[in-house]
């Protein structure tokens, strides 16, 4: 993550922000096809290069951080969240969370956190609840494989709150798919208690195990 803040690269329609607090440098966007964004060019970002706002906000959209967004005369573009809310469990990495997220302890200048987020699930981030790429210096190991079913869903969509148990899991409450890091589509739900302190013995679930390890989030 950047100890830089919040960049901005304007173009005659709106301006492309990229946020160094959130960014963990997956690379979605540089090789995105197309001249939006060029590796090593000076703007690395060009919002003119791309003609149709939809093109431009598609690749923005693939900002597994929400590190990119997009503003119109100083407001946010909302976004089209994903039709149904998902959080990926990435192999020896972070929960990657997509669709309408109502995550607790995200600011109102990280916009792009509404719709895409990367959360800490190594329990050595220094930027929780978002992950900050410890996981790799930390060797945590979790390959994403997920047991448990779920139960099935009424509906899909619709809100999905994100909160903080202190010094705890993330308590996810809301129509819910999670995704195991072999892609497989894993569990369903509208309730879920989450490891974040990296130690649980059923991970991605959490089973209380930050209490023995002693976890400090808050």
């Amino acid at each position: 993550m950047s100890d830089e803040k919040v960049f901005r690269y304007e173009g005659k329609g709106g301006t492309v922000t990229w946020d160094g607090r959130l960014c963990i440098h997956v690379g979605e966007c540089g090789r995105a096809t197309g001249e939006l964004f060029v590796n090593g060019r000076k703007p690395w970002c060009e919002p003119d290069a791309v003609a149709e706002q939809t093109d431009l906000m598609e690749v923005l959209g693939r900002c597994p951080s929400g590190a990119l967004a997009y503003e119109q005369d100083g407001v946010a573009v909302d976004e089209a969240p994903q039709p149904h809310n998902q959080i990926a469990v990435a192999n020896n990495g972070p929960f990657y969370a997509t669709g309408q997220l109502e995550l607790e302890g995200a600011r109102e200048d990280m916009p792009g956190v509404r719709y895409r987020a990367a959360l800490c699930r190594c329990g050595e981030s220094s930027n929780k609840p978002f992950c900050d790429n410890s996981h790799e210096g930390a060797g945590f190991r979790d390959r994403g494989a997920i047991g448990d079913a779920g139960t099935a869903l009424a509906s899909e969509g619709g809100p999905l709150q994100i909160k903080r148990v202190a010094n705890g899991p993330l308590l996810l409450q809301g129509n819910l798919r999670l995704v195991a890091g072999s892609g497989r589509m894993a569990w369903t739900g509208t309730k879920a208690a989450l490891c974040r302190c990296g130690q649980s013995g059923n991970k991605p679930f959490c089973d209380g195990s930050h209490k023995a390890a002693g976890f400090e989030a808050e």
